[in-house]
């Protein structure tokens, strides 16, 4: 513990020295956002208490906050994270596709794409060392290669649900978790005032990605079978994921440190905020593994289900920039806050009562906007809480806590469809798992309720 912090304060010693020193004017714009950030980051404590927060700080005071070279590395963030969002969040048409070839049951199948997921939390801190050895541009070069290399190579593998473990698991996740974390720190490091704006546009393209992906693959699917459907989507990543990871780099070198700053886990902020992620992805994954399995059980046609999949990623996309937009005008805090509160109150209340196409529409805008706006926010919430300077540590280590929710929230939802009755039994049989997944996001919302109380009682505090 001394090491770990004696090395965390010498090297911030070093930023330090090497930050430029802030004008008058730059302050001024920014100043009452930093001094909010830092009195409420220590709960109350000065950042002079903690020598990151000061870095960030600076930091924070010299950033663009826009211009054509900043807004062009976010793009090209949004189009990485179009692919690999994107491919993760149309696996429900994959597996709908494949479980109507036999292959096997929704739950099994359902492990393929939660296990390539969860690869971002269980690889989060190794990653953030990898991008501080490596640089962003790398690391999401390699990502990409990965992510286009499972795709193409799943395509023969789609009779074999080893082989799918094996390359739309593994290997796929590898790619997944180097690209996010690539396009998750690199913000930080240009926008300060706009920062939840640049946060939601980055994942906005993977919420367009889901819903263009969508479509893509179910009319791909139907004419040339999932084969040629994934070699076609591993090509298109690597054409147009290649070239805009090449354009994602960082604008200072991110700061060294250890894998963990353990001393992060004696602050009840940094433990609510960790907690909250690890509770609130078990539902993310539900709705978009299951939409269109449970469109077909209710009498709908799979382009309907498609369809409904694609509208789900299409507002998870506004959500996201909606959410960003609302960071920077009411708080990355109130904001995480509504958008679990949303996604639980339309999977205990709207879903269950979707048993035909109107309801289930207006669910599937819904829960998309508040699922998309969770992925949006939790970067601001934690550069702004912790630090921007120590972004990279912080987002690792929070993320590694959101393993268990990607791993065995839609499988979990999975076994309780076969549990009662499965796939091909209607609303009846779905409503154990809906009921299941919107009581964690409701615990989710309640953790971050609890922080925002502890940080201040005022309703309309901007936090």
């Amino acid at each position: 513990m001394a090491t770990t912090t004696a090395t965390a304060v010498s090297s911030t010693a070093v930023e330090l020295e090497s930050l430029p020193v802030p004008n008058s004017g730059a302050t001024s714009v920014i100043g009452h956002n930093i001094t909010h950030r830092a009195n409420t980051n220590n709960n109350g404590a000065s950042s002079d208490d903690d020598p990151i927060l000061e870095a960030s700080r600076l930091a924070d005071s010299s950033v663009p906050d826009g211009g054509v070279g900043p807004w062009s590395v976010i793009l090209a963030c949004a189009v990485v994270t179009f692919w690999f969002v994107g491919t993760s969040y149309s696996w429900g048409v994959i597996q709908g596709a494949l479980v109507e070839q036999g292959l096997s049951s929704p739950a099994t199948l359902s492990f393929v794409g939660s296990l390539s997921t969860a690869f971002i939390s269980a690889l989060a801190i190794v990653n953030a060392r990898v991008i501080r050895t490596l640089g962003t541009r790398k690391t999401g070069l390699i990502g990409v290669t990965f992510v286009g290399l499972a795709e193409i190579l799943s395509s023969f593998a789609v009779k074999n649900v080893a082989g799918l473990f094996v390359t739309s698991g593994v290997l796929l996740g590898l790619g997944m978790s180097l690209c996010f974390m690539t396009v998750s720190v690199t913000p930080a490091q240009y926008f300060s005032r706009k920062r939840g704006l640049a946060n939601g546009i980055v994942f906005a393209g993977g919420g367009l990605g889901g819903a263009i992906t969508s479509f893509g693959l179910d009319g791909l699917i139907q004419r040339f079978g999932a084969g040629w459907t994934y070699r076609v989507l591993g090509l298109a990543t690597l054409v147009t994921g290649l070239p805009a990871a090449w354009l994602i780099k960082e604008r200072t070198p991110i700061r060294a440190a250890g894998f963990i700053e353990w001393r992060l886990f004696k602050n009840p902020s940094f433990l609510l905020v960790f907690a909250a992620g690890a509770v609130g992805t078990f539902p993310l994954l539900v709705p978009p593994f299951f939409l269109p399995l449970y469109s077909r059980s209710i009498g709908l046609s799979s382009s309907t289900g498609a369809g409904l999949l694609a509208g789900f990623n299409f507002s998870s996309a506004v959500g996201r920039i909606i959410c960003g937009l609302f960071c920077d005008k009411f708080g990355p805090l109130n904001t995480l806050f509504v958008s679990l509160l949303l996604s639980a109150v339309s999977m205990l209340a709207l879903w269950p009562a979707s048993s035909t196409l109107a309801p289930l529409a207006v669910f599937v805008v819904v829960n998309g906007a508040a699922n998309g706006g969770f992925f949006a926010t939790m970067p601001t919430v934690v550069g702004n809480l912790f630090g921007s300077a120590r972004v990279s540590v912080a987002m690792g280590m929070v993320v590694t806590g959101w393993g268990g929710g990607y791993l065995m929230g839609a499988p979990i939802a999975g076994y309780l469809l076969d549990a009662y009755g499965g796939a091909d039994n209607g609303l009846q049989a779905y409503r154990p798992a809906m009921f299941y997944a919107g009581t964690l996001a409701l615990g989710a919302a309640g953790l971050v309720a609890t922080l925002r109380l502890r940080m201040s009682s005022k309703a309309l505090a901007r936090l």
